[in-house]
């Protein structure tokens, strides 16, 4: 993007931001005008779900915008349509709603503005007719532990840490590495988990509770991952405020620990002070940021600003991972990052290369 188009980009978002709940209720009072079944189909609570979607929908939409990249905003819709699909709303009412929200913001923005936030929400509109009604297992025969991936998930839905625990322990001590553990058991069923909650096929308190359990069992494999020798090399891996979504990026500091490096691993919803502090006292060498959801790519871009702000973090490479920049291709690049990788295992070898690159003097003409 131009540096022209960028800031109107934000100043767009901005407007949708600032204005995000009366353009919700103005978007379901034309929807519900475009549609008079709906009321009599869904309720006044059906209606104050409609308007908490609208609102979703328009910070998904700011923030997509903001970024620059429409397919931000259509991988969102993919992920809405599955969501509602399985929750019984037919994918015409979410069609009906993105519509009613384009000719809201038509009405309410101007000039460039309007036809930026038009250009996304069309886009996204003539996307959803093929966009998925659901989202393929992950847990599949050609996966390698494929079968100790399937039982694992099953333990934790049936709430049975101690034999999920037992069953990976076990495993780990007939010789399967912890790296293989934690890429095919433990991604992989925390995708499914996922996959399971958008398809309305587990609860909230499931997720949370499966995600818990890995977590724990995680930490039961630390006397192996630390006893790894040292390199000298120093990472601070975080997620940014506001993004409570920490098993991504505990992941990655492990392989960062499994690989040799001194780990400061500081979790969720981490404020950027404490961060960048963080990175000075340690005299990091790697700074891992993970952002789950496009949501969180403003705090992510604050965040390395503030970094590279601090004559004291001078040296620090930054790498960034998560959701988003997996859909968007280069997006590390406009957040201000040195490197990103699509999962944790890339992120080390990026971080080796980078460390190298930093470390070979530039030869002169």
């Amino acid at each position: 993007m131009t540096t022209s188009l960028q800031s109107e980009n934000l100043t767009t978002c901005g407007t949708i931001v600032g204005q995000q709940s009366l353009l919700a209720d103005r978007i379901v009072a034309r929807h519900y005008e475009l549609r008079p079944d709906l009321a009599s189909r869904y309720g006044e609570r059906g209606r104050d779900r409609c308007v908490a979607d609208a609102k979703r929908h328009l910070e998904a939409l700011s923030q997509s915008i903001a970024a620059g990249r429409s397919a931000l905003f259509v991988d969102y819709v993919a992920w809405a349509k599955i969501v509602l699909d399985s929750r019984g709303i037919p994918v015409q009412d979410l069609a009906d709603n993105l519509e009613a929200c384009r000719q809201t913001l038509d009405e309410v923005l101007r000039g460039d503005q309007a036809a930026l936030a038009d250009q996304y929400l069309l886009d996204s509109l003539s996307c959803l007719p093929e966009l998925p009604s659901n989202t393929p297992s992950y847990l599949t025969d050609d996966r390698p532990l494929a079968d100790l991936a399937r039982r694992y998930l099953d333990a934790l839905l049936n709430a049975t840490r101690r034999d999920a625990s037992e069953m990976v322990m076990d495993a780990v001590r007939g010789g399967t590495p912890v790296r293989e553990i934690y890429l095919h058991v433990f991604q992989r069923s925390q995708y499914e988990i996922g996959r399971l909650w958008q398809s309305n096929l587990i609860s909230v308190a499931q997720e949370h509770l499966c995600t818990a359990a890995t977590q724990f069992i995680m930490s039961q494999l630390y006397p192996l991952i630390f006893a790894t020798a040292r390199k000298d090399r120093r990472v601070v891996a975080t997620c940014v405020g506001g993004d409570l979504h920490e098993l991504g990026i505990r992941t990655v500091a492990d392989f960062f620990e499994m690989d040799g490096w001194d780990t400061f691993y500081l979790g969720a919803d981490v404020p950027s002070s404490s961060i960048v502090q963080t990175i000075i006292d340690r005299r990091a060498d790697v700074l891992a940021v993970s952002a789950t959801l496009m949501t969180h790519l403003a705090a992510v871009t604050e965040l390395i600003a503030s970094v590279r702000s601090n004559r004291a973090c001078g040296e620090v490479i930054i790498l960034v991972g998560g959701h988003p920049f997996n859909v968007a291709a280069n997006l590390w690049r406009e957040v201000g990052a040195d490197g990103y990788a699509a999962d944790a295992l890339r992120t080390i070898d990026v971080a080796d290369q980078l460390m190298l690159e930093k470390a070979t003097p530039c030869e002169g003409p």
